[in-house]
């Protein structure tokens, strides 16, 4: 084979893969709908079946399902027949999922998911199986062949199984009004979750808080700003706030002065500052720096009061972008 040769497989199996689901979606109907008010309307949890292959589907599609606001879980066929039917409560909705609907344990276990439950819905290809037959709700994801060279490996059929669950996912979502505050509280951990949730008070150190008086010597506000790290200085009067002098201000004194030894915080200082409230989400701090094409932001309380430094580089260190 020539190298290639490998490309167009790659781009064949992912053109009859996306003809498939066109099919699947073209044949959606009322039944995706029931499916998604029995879910929603439940008073207990769901519970997503599979074996084989459909069971790493099933376990994707319930990981997608606990994240955006519908407790599952996860239940191989082959365990539930072997004392996991436990977790089964007659308030829960099951999802089971074959391709083809009929394998050994999913027509054993089919009419017991539906007695044990308050409904079964099937996700199959066959919809003359015996899963099909015992369910409340049927979910067509039948393909009319595989992307597999041989037509035989799992492929059309699984990502035709793990779409239905994203479309169910969705529309959840939708019934739910679910929003990025409402991911966060799942997603906690990592930059994701630091984007959706932290305030500036996460990333500002309040205990490093540079300041000078207006009256203060140029020499003053040299040492306040290597104390501060952060390349700024607040200008304070009876705590408040006036100011602020950075590197950038001093590069300036340079230019236009040759000697400041008279001069004092307030002559170089930039008047009226942006400010931002410590419990502001670190995102909205973010997009105010780059649309002020500013590095630092003085941060301030409830009560206004100098609070802190927010540095644009504190921010993107957090991976927050």
């Amino acid at each position: 084979m020539e190298r290639r040769d490998f490309i167009e497989i790659a781009q064949k199996v992912f053109q009859e893969e996306i003809l498939e689901l066109q099919a699947i979606a073209s044949r959606i109907n009322d039944s995706f709908i029931d499916a998604v008010e029995a879910i929603y309307s439940t008073q207990g949890k769901l519970v997503i079946v599979g074996v084989g292959k459909s069971a790493h589907i099933a376990n994707k599609i319930v990981a997608t399902l606990n994240s955006t606001g519908t407790p599952s879980q996860f239940l191989h066929a082959s365990e539930a027949i072997h004392g996991d039917l436990g977790l089964l409560q007659k308030e829960d909705v099951v999802i089971c999922i074959s391709k083809s609907g009929n394998t050994p344990e999913i027509t054993y276990l089919a009419p017991i998911l539906k007695q044990y439950s308050s409904c079964l819905i099937g996700l199959t290809a066959n919809l003359k199986s015996e899963l099909a037959k015992n369910s409340d709700i049927v979910l067509d994801v039948n393909v009319s062949k595989e992307a597999c060279l041989v037509n035989l490996a799992p492929t059309s059929s699984t990502t035709a199984q793990l779409v239905m669950g994203d479309a169910l996912a969705v529309a959840l979502m939708r019934m739910r009004q679910f929003k990025s505050e409402d991911f966060a509280k799942y997603h906690p951990g990592g930059a994701l979750g630091k984007r959706l949730l932290w305030t500036v008070e996460n990333i500002v150190d309040a205990n490093k808080r540079p300041y000078v008086s207006p009256d203060s010597s140029i020499i003053d506000v040299i040492n306040s700003l290597t104390s501060g790290k952060h390349g700024i200085t607040v200008v304070l009067e009876n705590d408040k706030i006036l100011g602020v002098v950075t590197d950038g201000d001093l590069r300036r004194m340079l230019l236009k002065y040759q000697d400041f030894s008279a001069l004092t915080a307030k002559d170089i200082a930039t008047m009226s500052p942006k400010t931002i409230n410590k419990d502001e989400k670190a995102r909205v701090a973010l997009d105010t720096l780059r649309q002020n094409s500013i590095g630092q932001l003085v941060v301030v309380d409830e009560n206004n009061n100098y609070f802190g430094i927010l540095d644009i580089h504190s921010i993107l260190n957090e991976g927050i972008e």
